[in-house]
């Protein structure tokens, strides 16, 4: 049971939360006008890992979790950064609001890839130097062949295609983090997750990044997407040969 100061704790969280989320909402439309100055001005990013592995001549992958606004980050960081930022995402299902958020999101020249056809559509820009930008923490499709480990003290699946990926290819990872400094104000920064993921052992990569994010939405609980349902499905013995959680899975 919830005590009356835990009970405000949340109350205060989801307030903040729901004012981020509206103006997220305008913030996307703004995109409509919304100069590349004007975003640079209001999105900032520390590039300085990127920087850092593109010399090296390796692509990389970026994962970042559901925290506002990485509709206009993408943006930014595309005009940044001398890889081709390539971003996964999943395609809206109204044909109408697809076609406008397409145009907006590709609007600085990022690659945008639907998520269902993924491995396809990337088999053109494997010989460039990209940057493959990838939401990690969205609920996965199938949770049979998801990873599972505790997340906020809760069995939680996450999807395996980054990591799996990420060591097939033998690619560095960056965690990504987006703070708010003041409303309309963004900053992002960037944590080298590891130099190359194929030298991890399976499902290392994932607990690092499950334990990062949580350590960012601990900081920021207002400025995560609390409303995409992460815990919509429940732990069931039979995806016990997917748990890569430290402790031993639950019963």
């Amino acid at each position: 049971m919830l005590s009356c100061q835990g009970e405000y704790v949340i109350a205060c969280i989801a307030k903040k939360f729901y004012h981020n989320f509206i103006d997220s909402f305008i913030e996307v439309i703004k995109l409509v006008s919304a100069s590349e100055s004007f975003l640079q001005k209001r999105f900032t990013v520390d590039v300085g890992e990127l920087d850092e592995l593109y010399k090296t001549g390796k692509s990389c992958q970026m994962h970042l979790g559901h925290t506002f606004n990485w509709e206009w980050g993408q943006l930014v960081l595309g005009e940044l950064i001398d890889y081709k930022v390539i971003v996964v995402y999943q395609p809206i299902k109204n044909n109408f609001f697809e076609k406008l958020f397409y145009r907006l999101r590709t609007r600085s020249g990022n690659v945008f890839l639907p998520a269902n056809n993924m491995r396809e559509a990337i088999i053109p820009h494997l010989q460039s130097r990209y940057a493959l930008g990838l939401v990690a923490d969205q609920n996965p499709g199938n949770v049979q062949a998801a990873y599972w480990l505790e997340f906020f003290n809760h069995p939680t699946p996450f999807v395996s295609g980054p990591e799996k990926g990420a060591r097939n290819c033998s690619l560095p990872v960056v965690f990504a983090c987006i703070e708010k400094p003041r409303r309309g104000h963004y900053h992002a920064t960037m944590k080298l997750g590891c130099g190359d993921a194929s030298q991890l052992a399976e499902g290392e990569l994932t607990r690092n990044y499950v334990t990062y994010l949580e350590s960012v939405i601990r900081r920021n609980p207002d400025m995560w997407l609390w409303s995409h349902r992460r815990w919509k499905h429940a732990w069931n013995t039979a995806y016990s040969p997917q748990w890569i959680g430290e402790k031993g899975h639950p019963e």
